[in-house]
């Protein structure tokens, strides 16, 4: 199934037969995308060891769980991520297999396939809850954004593969550092939200300092590629200026852009 690229949401049953995956028509599973080889993998099947991908000889190369393929054919197993070029699949097997296509794409609705946080229709949903649930118990609410610096930059000098693997991991870096209750969410090509329950203004704008020196010190790393990236980051409250929900979200916006007119990597709060 695809969980990310182009076809979104399509699936293709396996049978005995290969399949083979790339960027002509021809392929079984055909992926029109231009870091896509034309013939890029291939998904075959063993008595004895069930499905087995390998990579074509592809320019980018086939991944499975993030683990560059060798020459050789690989096993797969339920819940396999499949990555060919910009484009991620997802191998399912077993028993249950539309219900867990259905399980899926209801996934789909509220996480981001790329980076494995909340997806901004989940994170709007949950800004109106969360502000709705604040403003009636007269509770702590706070927003952050934060967007990478220069991203274009890295795009157009190291590749969108290398862009793709910098956002898994400043989502990587990020979620772990928040509580539970958080709610963390990419919402744009670059730009990353935290939604803070029950945390006040000064906590929030601690929050937003201490991820913007996290990413600072972080190496990101694709293949023999590795970069330094900075985040502006924007930090508001809940606060009589408050009208609703759009509104707190257009004040930590604001504040985001006001960090970037200061020379970026840095916070700011409205």
């Amino acid at each position: 199934m695809v969980l990310y690229g182009p076809e979104l949401g399509r699936r293709a049953t396996l049978g005995r037969g290969a399949v083979q995956i790339g960027r002509s028509s021809r392929n079984e599973l055909p992926i029109d995308q231009e870091s896509v080889s034309r013939h890029h993998a291939r998904i075959t099947t063993s008595q004895s060891k069930g499905y087995l991908i390998e990579d074509l000889g592809s320019t980018n190369g086939t991944y499975v769980n993030d683990e560059k393929l060798t020459k050789e054919r690989h096993a797969l197993k339920d819940g396999d991520q499949i990555r060919v070029g910009r484009s991620i699949l997802k191998f399912m097997s077993g028993t249950n297999l539309e219900d867990n296509f259905h399980e899926e794409i209801y996934r789909l609705m509220t996480v981001d396939a790329l980076t494995q946080v909340f997806n901004k229709r989940y994170f709007n949903e949950a800004l109106e809850r969360e502000y709705n649930r604040a403003h009636r118990y007269k509770r702590e609410l706070s927003l952050v954004l934060l967007d990478i610096d220069h991203f274009k930059e890295v795009n157009d000098t190291s590749g969108h593969l290398a862009g793709d693997a910098i956002l898994r991991q400043v989502a990587a870096e990020v979620k772990p550092r928040l509580r539970e209750q958080d709610i963390f969410a990419r919402v744009g090509g670059e730009e990353f939200a935290m939604l803070l329950p029950e945390i006040a203004h000064e906590g929030a704008v601690a929050t937003g300092e201490k991820v913007r020196r996290i990413i600072e010190a972080a190496t990101f790393t694709f293949e023999k590629i590795s970069v330094k990236i900075t985040v502006s980051v924007g930090v508001t409250s809940l606060d009589p200026r408050s009208r609703d929900p759009n509104s707190l979200y257009e004040r930590a916006d604001a504040a985001l852009y006001e960090a970037k007119d200061k020379g970026r990597n840095c916070v700011q709060s409205g």
